[in-house]
C-alpha cells in the first residue's frame, strides 16, 4: 500500500490551525462580550470571525487538490508545496490580526501554491488517463 506522510500531516496541519483559528474567535468572543449567534460587535472579533471563514473557505478548496497532486503527481512535491500554502495562511492569519491591511501577501503566496497544486494535479490526472 502506498503512503503519503507529507499530505496526510498537512491535513493534520490543516484541522489544528482551523482549531486555532475557531480559538480564537472563541477568545474574542469571550473578550469583547459577543454573544452567540452574533457574528458582528467589536472590530477585532469580526477581524477574528473572518479569519476563521477565509481560512475554512480556503482549506476546503485547498485538501482535495493538495491530496489529488500527491496521488496523481508527486507526493515530496505534493508536500513542498502544501507545506508552503500551510505557512502562508498562517501568515496571512497573524498579518490580518494585526492589521488587516498587510494580509495580502499571505493570502497571495497561499493562491500560487494553490495554483500549482490544482493545475500539477490535473496535469497527473490527465497524463495518467493518456498514458
Amino acid at each position: 500500500m502506498t503512503t503519503y506522510p507529507g499530505a496526510s500531516l498537512l491535513t493534520l496541519a490543516c484541522s489544528l490551525l482551523l482549531f486555532a483559528c475557531t480559538a480564537y474567535v472563541g477568545r474574542c468572543r469571550i473578550k469583547f462580550a459577543i454573544k452567540a449567534p452574533a457574528t458582528s460587535g467589536h472590530p477585532q472579533f469580526e477581524i477574528a470571525y473572518r479569519i476563521q471563514m477565509n481560512t475554512l473557505e480556503n482549506t476546503v478548496a485547498f485538501l482535495p487538490v493538495l491530496w489529488v497532486f500527491a496521488v496523481n503527481t508527486s507526493e515530496f512535491w505534493a508536500t513542498l508545496l502544501g507545506s508552503a500554502w500551510w505557512l502562508a495562511r498562517v501568515w496571512y492569519a497573524l498579518a490580518y490580526a494585526r492589521d488587516p491591511k498587510t494580509r495580502g501577501a499571505g493570502f497571495g503566496l497561499s493562491m500560487l501554491c494553490f495554483a500549482a497544486l490544482g493545475l500539477g494535479g490535473a496535469w497527473g490526472v490527465l497524463r495518467g488517463m493518456l498514458g
